[in-house]
């Protein structure tokens, strides 16, 4: 009954954990969450009276496939002030979240059979959207703290090759690359004419290491670089579903004509939100981040102190990517024993590529995350005799 390219994709594990956590949580449990990506921070107060009053205004009508003038010229502004970057509003698009910018993108450079550099661990949807798109995902290990180097990529580049997706901060890893490491990668991906898709949704969340576009490096990269971002993991906007994307004009061009015969526009009450949130007040950032810092130490030294776990520090994004292959080989196995018996939820590492460990995020508060430490430490000594 079903289409050839319907049947073959895999339904997100994030999501699927996160579901059955709220399952759990209707029947009267008390789930502890360590499943979902999203802030659990409120949306700051200023942004959300944006959105308001564009109600109000009746600002409720289709606006222009690639976003409100206004807000391009925000995001424009944005790229120029914390990135160094350089562009023009037809060279911005915003859509329905980063994951549909992303879309957009493979369905305007793939063409069937090309090949998409995909280091692992990867966030669950990069694949899928590679292979709905045609392409074919070249998967390569970041073998040193969850990073490829310019060598790996040097070694799986083909004449099929056309581009290279690129996440830093990372989802799952909270990995981040250096100046220098992206330096050599840009080195290679412009010696070989390549794209680079660059994920930066994460990118106000670092640290120990600054967030650097790769972008920014050199007029020659930056010729073969999109950049996607969103408001949902900076402003904890998740549910108001916007997204953005910047690079090549024609490249451009071609997304807002793809997004035209699919979503058309992004929800015009939500893009007059986001422009709030990007002329605002950014105080909230550093706030978030002091909170997020302190929660990932408790983590992490929680984590540590259980037999069987080995844990590094992450040193971007809100999550701990956690190597279980001590205790047990199977991490679908690991979640779901965890959240059928200690009420649990986090996400297996084979779907991010990487079996043998678990993502868990520390974007709750420090109670949930001691109580879920403490839950894990019972299911490890119980379920493993550590």
């Amino acid at each position: 009954m079903l289409s050839k390219k319907a049947a073959a994709i895999s339904p997100s594990a994030t999501l699927a954990i996160n579901a059955k956590a709220k399952e759990f949580s209707q029947a009267g449990f008390k789930v502890i969450n360590f499943s979902v990506g999203q802030p659990d921070f409120d949306t700051p107060l200023n942004i959300k009276k944006a959105g308001q009053k564009a109600i109000d205004e009746g600002k409720t009508k289709y606006t222009p496939v690639a976003g409100i003038p206004e807000l391009k010229q925000a995001i424009v502004d944005k790229f120029k002030k914390d990135n160094n970057l350089n562009y023009t509003p037809s060279q911005i698009i915003v859509g329905a979240g980063g994951k549909q910018i992303l879309f957009n993108l493979f369905f305007a450079l793939l063409n069937r059979e090309d090949e998409v550099v995909l280091p692992t661990p990867a966030w669950v949807s990069y694949i899928e959207q590679i292979k709905m798109s045609g392409g074919v995902p070249i998967l390569l290990e970041g073998k040193k703290d969850f990073k490829i180097t310019a060598s790996q990529l040097e070694q799986v580049i083909t004449p099929k090759t056309k581009l290279l997706l690129l996440n830093s901060p990372s989802n799952p890893t909270g990995a981040v690359y250096t100046k220098k490491e992206l330096e050599q990668i840009a080195e290679v991906v412009v010696r070989h004419n390549l794209w680079v898709i660059s994920d930066e949704v994460y990118e106000a969340i670092t640290f120990d290491l600054p967030h650097i576009s790769i972008a920014s490096l050199s007029e020659e990269i930056f010729k073969k670089t999109l950049v996607i971002n969103a408001v949902s993991k900076t402003y904890a906007m998740t549910g108001w579903r916007i997204g953005y994307g910047a690079g090549d004009e024609q490249v451009i061009a071609a997304c807002q004509a793809i997004q035209s015969h699919s979503t058309s526009n992004p929800c015009s009450i939500s893009q007059w939100a986001a422009l709030e949130a990007l002329q605002g007040p950014q105080d909230f950032i550093p706030e978030m981040l002091s909170k997020f810092k302190a929660r990932r130490q408790l983590m992490v030294e929680g984590l540590g102190q259980i037999v069987g776990l080995k844990v590094a520090m992450p040193q971007g994004a809100f999550y701990v990517f956690v190597d279980i292959r001590k205790i047990e080989s199977d991490s679908v196995l690991f979640c779901q024993n965890l959240i059928e018996k200690q009420k649990v939820a986090c996400v297996p590492g084979k779907a991010f590529e990487a079996e043998g460990f678990v993502r868990l995020s520390y974007a709750t508060s420090e109670e949930e995350i001691k109580e879920g430490i403490k839950r894990i430490k019972q299911f490890v000594k119980e379920e493993y005799g550590r």
